[in-house]
């Protein structure tokens, strides 16, 4: 019995804490989130972690659902998606956490050509729309089809990345699109698209998630990257035109695209609360009912276990 005690001791002393072992920091970037475009640029999670000798990688994220199995895969260890996107992936037993809102957003909106025919809600029945599913506006499009009593079978839904869904639009082999910004935006601005319908309450905020195992086993740098997170926020918002800008350059826009994005998207609150627990639950109700999650699932429940305010920084990183 001594023997084994003194061998877990060694184990334990080789082992470390949690944080010891830690080496590389795993998240991802994306258009849909300029916050993690000036981290990015700045090299601020760089710059915080250099002096542990922790290493950041980046990765890019395509969509809520790409990220979901970035998360899942553990090619990251923190990934951007919708709060209904988030949701969908822990209801589907993907182990994440929802611990940061990096934006409130008006990302999503249903688009058409402007000589489809298409002008309201109704008019989408038996048609071809293009969309991502597991992401936002993929739930924003079965809310939408909901509110007039119609479903997916009434459409023919034809699944494809938000970039492809929005090339597809443009050749025409699909009449309408369940779009994403800033490609909504680049078609709106652009070529006079027609955002027919839009409700920016079922728009269900950019939320940031961290894989469960990695926020227990190392807390501490859970707080310290949302800590960067929010000295991110706060320099975007002294410095619209500077953000705007990389947000421009990093995904190839006009100035009057990203301008465009840039006025329906909130950087004023970060904290993860009563507001979004709301409206991802409001959004996991028409995810059951539309039979995209197991009806017998305990929404309520998936929830709590989702969202985790705990990690949110008392205090940001100094400058």
């Amino acid at each position: 019995m001594l023997l084994i005690v003194a061998f877990a001791f060694v184990l334990w002393v080789a082992s470390g804490r949690a944080e010891d072992r830690v080496d590389t920091i795993k998240l991802d970037w994306a258009y849909y989130n300029p916050l993690s475009l000036v981290l990015k640029d700045k090299g601020l999670l760089e710059e915080e972690f250099k002096k542990d000798s922790i290493k950041i990688e980046w990765a890019q994220s395509l969509g809520s659902n790409k990220a979901l199995e970035l998360l899942r895969s553990r090619s990251v260890d923190f990934g951007s998606t919708a709060g209904a996107a988030a949701l969908l992936g822990r209801a589907n037993g993907n182990p994440i956490k929802a611990i940061y809102v990096y934006s409130n957003p008006e990302w999503t909106a249903l688009v058409t050509r402007p000589n489809s025919g298409i002008q309201r809600l109704e008019d989408l029945k038996g048609k071809r729309v293009a969309v991502t599913r597991g992401t936002d506006p993929h739930i924003f499009l079965l809310r939408a089809l909901n509110s007039i009593g119609l479903t997916e079978k009434d459409i023919e839904l034809v699944p494809l990345q938000h970039p492809d869904g929005k090339t597809a639009l443009e050749k025409g082999s699909v009449d309408a699109w369940a779009g994403l910004d800033p490609y909504t935006a680049q078609l709106e601005v652009e070529k006079g698209y027609l955002l027919f319908f839009r409700n920016k309450e079922w728009n269900s905020y950019g939320i940031l998630n961290v894989r469960e195992s990695f926020a227990k086993d190392h807390p501490e740098l859970v707080k310290r990257v949302l800590a960067v997170y929010e000295k991110a926020r706060l320099w975007t918002l002294d410095h619209q035109g500077e953000a705007r800008q990389i947000l421009a350059t990093e995904a190839k826009l006009t100035d009057a695209v990203a301008a465009k994005v840039w006025e329906r998207t909130d950087f004023t609150s970060s904290a993860i609360g009563p507001i979004q627990r709301e409206t991802i639950r409001a959004s996991g109700d028409i995810l059951k009912q539309s039979q995209v999650i197991d009806p017998g699932t305990d929404i309520d429940r998936v929830v709590a276990d989702l969202i985790d305010p705990g990690f949110f920084p008392t205090k940001v990183v100094d400058k």
